[in-house]
């Protein structure tokens, strides 16, 4: 989740139009285009699997101030407690930042291709590594927390969290676990215009569910089964439905920035952060707030970064900002991190493949979209869709965007392109089984039901 940091006033909010204006800033020539990932891992030690606290001789607060030490990262202060790391004019550095439960996340920078974001995911768990050894701890790829339960579950120290700590179980069963046991890999992409972002949105939502199941890799809860492949998706579904889904409106007529700012000014906000501290507005709207209604704050207006805090705390299965975000799958190995850029810039960078993945999916209906969403957490590939399964999807997208990828012909020093990192979706397709199966078989064969096999033949 975003990391607020103090800095000078931004303009204050005098109209909805300031608030579309803000996502069509947005809008960037291809030439422009970057592609951002970010990755959440959990942190463990090795002697005995507990999950890494954020205080104590080699916790996650420790951690931060040794790779601050080692590698020259800033410090992000909250008080006394650093709550993440970002490197100084380094277009390749990104920042590190931490969710509530400790889960270790690399915000990556914007970069130009694949490479460059496998380069720099690789940078990252290296630095990790070295000081992982050292320490005797060990980080794990996966979408929820396979063994701890949420008692065990470290708390990050944030003031936000403290606050979504308090709201969350008013709107789902499974807010807080979602915030604590879950980790996510996310890929964040440019648009050209509002015509481009409705288009990219649109089939973004509809394919959300394929990519789910072709990552779905969080079979386990507590050390068991949980008979979901990916758990972790289905705990979406019971988090708070005023901020979450397949927002079918957004294939209606009328679709644009205009639209996606009346949807989020409706959705209840969780803070207004004010001079160091983030006052509690949960449940509150943004749209009284504008108008400077806010029972908190009364007569005041937002700013522009009040707007973006909001705007970070919406979480449907695509999110925009100034650029949209894929949100749907599970956390995992390193080459699942590199394979998921690959994928959606295949499908959504190149005209040619962002018009076959359009007519792919144009002719879905709203149902056919939410049954898809609602059957991949526990069926993944095997989901049925029309007269077929997920699967058959799933080899249409990878066809698309393999194409498409190789179309951008970005080559490395070696004169491969970003194909090469669509591998880890190209045996996923061609098994027809998700890391999710093999991790259960490999549970019930190899491993005799015991879950502590996973933290030593898995961790990064």
């Amino acid at each position: 989740m975003s990391t607020r940091e103090e800095g000078p006033q931004r303009p204050i909010i005098e109209s909805r139009d300031q608030l579309i204006a803000e996502f069509e800033r947005g809008c960037k020539p291809p030439a422009d285009w970057r592609i951002g990932t970010e990755h959440e891992k959990f942190g463990f030690r090795t002697a005995d699997l507990t999950p890494l606290a954020y205080e104590g001789e080699r916790g996650i607060h420790a951690l931060l101030v040794e790779m601050a030490n080692r590698y020259g990262y800033e410090r992000v202060m909250e008080g006394d407690n650093i709550i993440a790391l970002k490197q100084p004019d380094c277009p390749q550095g990104g920042s590190i930042t931490l969710e509530p439960g400790g889960q270790l996340e690399l915000s990556g920078a914007p970069l130009k291709n694949v490479h460059q974001t496998c380069d720099e995911v690789g940078r990252h768990l290296e630095q990790v590594r070295q000081i992982a050894d050292d320490w005797g701890i060990a980080f794990l790829g996966l979408g929820f927390s396979p063994k701890w339960t949420l008692a065990e579950t470290p708390r990050v120290p944030k003031l936000r969290y403290e606050v979504m700590r308090s709201y969350m179980p008013r709107m789902g069963d499974h807010g807080l676990d979602m915030m604590h046991r879950t980790c996510t890999i996310q890929v964040n992409l440019d648009f050209a215009s509002e015509a481009d972002m409705i288009k990219k949105l649109r089939v973004g939502l509809a394919l959300q569910p394929i990519a789910t199941a072709i990552f779905a890799n969080s079979p386990f809860t507590e050390g068991k089964p949980n008979v979901f492949l990916s758990w972790r998706s289905e705990m979406w579904r019971d988090t708070d439905p005023d901020r979450t889904g397949m927002l079918p409106w957004v294939f209606e007529d009328g679709m644009g920035f205009e639209r996606y700012v009346d949807y989020a000014l409706d959705v209840p906000m969780y803070f207004v952060y004010r001079d160091g501290n983030y006052i509690d507005v949960a449940g509150s709207s943004f749209r009284d707030f504008l108008a400077g209604k806010l029972d908190a704050l009364p007569g005041e207006k937002p700013d522009e970064t009040d707007w973006t805090d909001h705007v970070s705390t919406l979480f449907p299965e695509v999110r925009m900002k100034q650029f949209l975000e894929m949100r749907g799958v599970d956390g995992g190995p390193w080459r699942r991190i590199c394979a998921l850029p690959a994928f959606w810039t295949g499908l959504l960078y190149d005209t040619s493949a962002l018009d076959a993945a359009w007519d792919l999916v144009k002719d879905w209906s709203a149902e056919e979209r939410q049954a898809l969403r609602d059957a991949v957490p526990m069926q993944a590939l095997n989901a049925p869709f029309r007269s077929g399964t997920v699967l058959d999807v799933a080899r249409k997208c990878l066809e698309i965007s393999h194409a498409g990828l190789a179309a951008r012909a970005n080559c490395d020093d070696s004169g491969d392109d970003e194909t090469q990192f669509l591998d880890a979706v190209a045996d996923v397709v061609a098994s027809g089984r998700t890391s999710a199966e093999v991790l259960l078989n490999a549970y019930e064969r190899d491993w005799g039901g015991n879950i502590d096999r996973l933290f030593a033949e898995h961790a990064f």
